[in-house]
């Protein structure tokens, strides 16, 4: 029967529409009053959010990655704007060790899946923007992270509340009203804020991010760049060939990568530019203070270089048919040409736009402005909880390491998890335990094999923790340098017996902007000379005690860690690799014995037994091997002893020759005697000691 038209709301029809729609607006309103909730909050799916977000759910964490547009990786669909880009995709190293050939794959981010190595999607040296694009896809899809796109987080704010993992909630807002409450921040945005300088006529410049890339567009044309760094010689690079002349200027030398061995400088890919000026082809560079500068169109459209107190002094319309110009007091004005175009290529800052105050990212500094307040764990000085990932976290090592870029921040992102891990879930930082007679083999393995070291030098370092009587060791892999005072709070693990550092260095004065890096003699041969090593090797630290917070701040200058008990430098290698026996092997073995007082060597069970009736204090090697039963072996030298030392009857004197094997498991010989003990081991000739 139907329902009439004018049926009254409250009746029955009316009470039973109004049950049925009672969830459903129930639901609604919830949604738009209750705050969904997640422990862990990513924002950004670039490179770094998504290499957090694979280690979260491995450890299978609730977690959620906001990304603004609808797929991942974003930034590089319109970055570099030449698509070209400047991280090495090196496919063939002579090496199948997985671990060592990350060490020149800059691009691939860290996983299990084999597939997921960026070799397989470009065959080029430099690649194409857009393969990165479709790598990061492919890692999102197949390795099923939860990202949420399409959501643009428009407001961050702090909720506090004493029952939170720090003591207060993170409130995120997107676009739509949507709240999300987390309990950890890990914000890997990067760098985003085109970097200005405001100084009169500034709104002439075209801008990095907007400019043509078509070659065309220039043609004939004089152009002036401002800015020194891999984006400025990029764009020089794409017109070079179709512009009267292209003019760089910028406050600060340029700076070569291969001088700095610093990756975010200018590298040899695009610096043709150099050639053209160096080699007398019209192009140049200048430096200059953009601040004190001033841009003056004329009445052509042309652009003109003057000072800002030319403008101050005339106080007239600012236009560069009625303002002196510096040409007209100096003929010779380096600059007094023309131009048709000025391009912007200053670099990128942090958007701190949707972040709360409360939040006290932004020193207020000018080095501030570009990168958020974080501590040396990535963790915001303002906010416990809050992480800066990524690009954007290159404020801990800016200029001396990788950091702020992939083949670096995969790293440090798998550090400032492995802190999550212990902090909120108890879980100790990873590590192996191995008896001391292997400290040697196991350093030299990881020097030869990790990338983490090789890449994050003097930022990560691995941890050997000593156990009690030396007796045997913990190896913890990239540990943060500076937080090495509270490596015991961290990590889970205790630092008692002392511990050693294993680092990656170059010399202090090898590489620089102002220095001949091809100097004559430049390297270094001999192993008493291993502290003067000017190329990237590996330097070890011993503390009998773990470092003080005071003494980690108030270390020398240029040291990366205080002074320590004892140093080693394994001497540089044209091949960076440390595996020569005597150059590198012996050094370190002797450095770690004579910090640690014992014999690290590995001998053979005949030496042992012979330690074992001659010497009170056996080496490590010794006591964990022969003394458990392991390695001694029945030969036909050791039996000699035995006999000579008068521990056993010689078998002649019955005339029977030791290698009868006539006589039966337990028979006694013919003189009546029992058969000489055979304890277990692996049969090895000699009396011979291993390095």
């Amino acid at each position: 029967m139907g329902v009439s038209a004018a049926a009254p709301l409250w009746g029955p029809p009316g009470l039973l529409l109004t049950i049925a729609l009672h969830p459903a607006l129930s639901m609604r309103l919830a949604k738009a009053s209750v705050a969904l909730h997640r422990d862990y909050c990513i924002l950004g799916a670039g490179p770094a959010g998504l290499q957090m977000a694979y280690f979260l759910q491995l450890a299978g964490r609730d977690y959620a990655v906001f990304e603004r547009t609808p797929g991942p990786g974003s930034f590089f669909l319109r970055y570099p704007r030449h698509r070209k880009l400047i991280s090495i995709n090196k496919r063939y190293t002579g090496k199948t060790n997985a671990e060592f050939n990350l060490r020149h794959d800059w691009n691939s981010l860290l996983s299990h899946d084999p597939r997921l190595l960026f070799r397989h999607y470009s065959r080029a040296y430099f690649p194409d923007a857009g393969d990165m694009v479709r790598y990061l896809r492919d890692f999102t899809h197949r390795l099923g992270l939860q990202v949420l796109y399409n959501t643009t987080i428009a407001h961050v704010t702090l909720d506090k509340d004493r029952q939170a993992w720090n003591g207060h909630y993170f409130v995120l807002t997107d676009q739509k009203g949507q709240a999300y409450r987390c309990s950890v921040l890990l914000v890997a945005t990067g760098l985003s804020v085109p970097n200005q300088v405001d100084f009169p006529g500034s709104e002439h410049v075209e801008g990095y991010e907007s400019v043509s890339v078509d070659p065309e567009d220039f043609v004939g044309q004089n152009v002036l760049i401002l800015g020194r760094g891999n984006a400025a010689f990029e764009t020089a690079e794409n017109i070079l060939g179709v512009t009267n002349f292209i003019h760089m200027l910028s406050r600060s030398r340029v700076r070569l990568s291969w001088a700095t061995h610093y990756v975010g400088d200018l590298r040899a890919i695009n610096n043709g530019l150099l050639d053209t000026y160096q080699l007398k082809s019209l192009d140049g560079l200048l430096e200059s203070d953009l601040a004190d500068l001033a841009i003056l169109k004329d009445r052509e459209g042309k652009f003109h270089i003057t000072l800002k107190y030319f403008l101050e002094e005339d106080n007239t319309n600012q236009s560069a048919d009625s303002i002196s110009l510096p040409q007209d007091d100096n003929d010779n004005f380096a600059m007094r040409v023309a131009y048709d175009r000025v391009i912007r290529c200053l670099g990128w800052n942090f958007d701190f736009s949707i972040f709360n105050k409360s939040l006290r990212l932004n020193s207020g500094s000018a080095f501030g402005k570009k990168y958020p307040l974080v501590r040396a764990s990535y963790e915001s000085k303002g906010s416990r909880g809050l992480f800066i990932l990524g690009t954007a976290s290159h404020s801990v090592d800016y200029r001396k390491s990788a950091g702020g870029f992939i083949h670096g921040f995969r790293y440090t992102v798998r550090a400032v998890h492995r802190l999550l891990e212990y902090r909120h879930h108890g879980v100790a930082w990873p590590c192996t335990e191995h008896p001391i007679t292997q400290l040697t083999s196991t350093i030299i393995r990881r020097v030869n094999e990790a990338s983490g070291l090789y890449q994050m030098f003097g930022v990560l370092a691995d941890i050997v923790l000593l156990k009690e009587n030396a007796t045997a060791f913990q190896y913890l892999q990239e540990f943060p340098m500076q937080m090495l005072a509270q490596l015991e709070t961290l990590v889970g693990r205790t630092a008692r017996h002392g511990l050693f550092v294993i680092n990656m260095e170059y010399g202090r004065n090898f590489s620089g902007p102002d220095k001949d890096v091809f100097f004559y003699d430049r390297s270094v041969g001999h192993t008493e000379d291993a502290w003067q090593s000017n190329f990237l090797h590996p330097v070890i630290y011993y503390y009998r005690d773990l470092p003080t917070e005071q003494e980690v701040r108030f270390r020398p200058a240029h040291w990366p860690l205080p002074r320590p008990t004892a140093i080693h430098h394994i001497v540089e290698d044209f091949l960076t690799d440390w595996t020569a026996p005597v150059g590198h092997i012996l050094p370190l073995r002797r450095f770690l014995e004579n910090c640690l007082d014992t014999d690290l060597r590995s001998f053979y069970a005949e030496s042992c037994f012979l330690f074992a009736l001659t010497q009170q204090k056996l080496p490590p090697f010794c006591q964990q091997g022969y003394l458990r039963m392991q390695g001694l072996a029945s030969t036909e030298s050791l039996r000699q002893h035995g006999v000579e030392s008068g521990l056993l009857r010689g078998y002649s004197a019955a005339g029977r020759h030791p290698e009868d094997s006539s006589q039966q498991p337990g028979e006694r010989d013919p003189a009546g005697h029992p058969p000489a003990p055979e304890p277990p081991g692996q049969s090895l000739e000699g009396n011979k000691e291993e390095l």
